[in-house]
């Protein structure tokens, strides 16, 4: 029986099913960020711009507190389907944090090193997913 867990912020059910497929991985992550008031939330599609990875999801922190907490809360919530990230880089930094769940890499930044980066740019040739349905309105 698949594993299947009720995320209490959000009402939101999702199964280990759902978490298999990366777009399904993706929007569960873009709905944990949205929880802990991650800001400007986006979610690329870029399997075919890189062959590292299908989707980005790119968010925001306002402090180096709340960026780690985004990335602790991202990873609490997974694994209770034992999902880990493959790889975590820049957690010391305070700026940037990136999470390798391989179908999906969350970038956490701050406002400067977003803008520094600059990924919304870069890979402007990818198609933006419509995640309006996955926020909520504050």
């Amino acid at each position: 029986m698949d594993k299947e867990m009720m995320n209490q912020t959000e009402e939101v059910t999702v199964t280990a099913d759902e978490l298999r497929i990366p777009r399904g991985l993706a929007e569960y992550i873009v709905r944990i960020l949205d929880s802990k008031k991650a800001r400007d939330i986006k979610l690329l599609h870029v399997e075919k711009q890189t062959v590292i990875t299908d989707y980005f999801v790119i968010c925001t922190g306002n402090s180096r507190t709340q960026i780690r907490a985004l990335a602790d809360e991202i990873e609490f919530k997974l694994s209770a389907f034992d999902i880990t990230p493959t790889h975590t880089e820049g957690a010391d930094t305070g700026t940037w944090l990136l999470q390798d769940y391989d179908s999906v890499i969350v970038h956490i930044f701050n406002s400067e090193a977003r803008d520094f980066y600059n990924l919304d740019k870069l890979y402007a040739e990818t198609k933006e997913q419509d995640i309006s349905d996955l926020l909520t309105e504050d």
